[in-house]
């Protein structure tokens, strides 16, 4: 056995209290999902439920949480919302069509929702696979 000298112990402390700063400066991966993981709801768009729990929101009695994975070049047909919804681009980019304005949501874009007085439908027409969590408000 080797003897260590402080030069050796010196490097491997500074390894050492390196190593946390390193994993916590690492971004985290990305969501991905599998080809049959959640529920299809039309041609290349899937909605994939990631939990619920009640709300301490007096307006709103139950929160969800659901990804919905749209394939390149598929689309979602113009929808009136059935509740308050925040919106946020985790992956790609999508074209909106938002009570007839259109927009272009990009990774880390965020937009709402509002009950019976949006009607939003979305394309990607990109050449990658938009992730759109949907964090839904409801009442009932």
């Amino acid at each position: 056995m080797e003897a260590v000298n402080r030069r050796t112990m010196l490097a491997l402390g500074l390894t050492t209290a390196a190593t946390p700063l390193i994993a916590w400066a690492t971004p985290a991966a990305a969501q991905t999902y599998g080809p049959d993981e959640g529920e299809e709801i039309g041609p290349g768009v899937r909605v994939v439920a990631l939990g619920e729990r009640a709300s301490v929101i007096p307006a709103y009695k139950m929160v969800k949480l659901r990804d919905v994975v749209i394939q390149p070049g598929a689309k979602t047909p113009d929808n009136m919302m059935k509740n308050d919804m925040l919106c946020h681009m985790t992956e790609g980019e999508l074209s909106v069509v938002q009570n007839e304005k259109k927009f272009t949501v990009k990774k880390g874009d965020v937009w709402t929702c509002a009950n019976a007085d949006t009607t939003e439908g979305t394309q990607n027409t990109s050449n990658s696979v938009a992730i759109m969590r949907v964090i839904d408000l409801m009442t009932a």
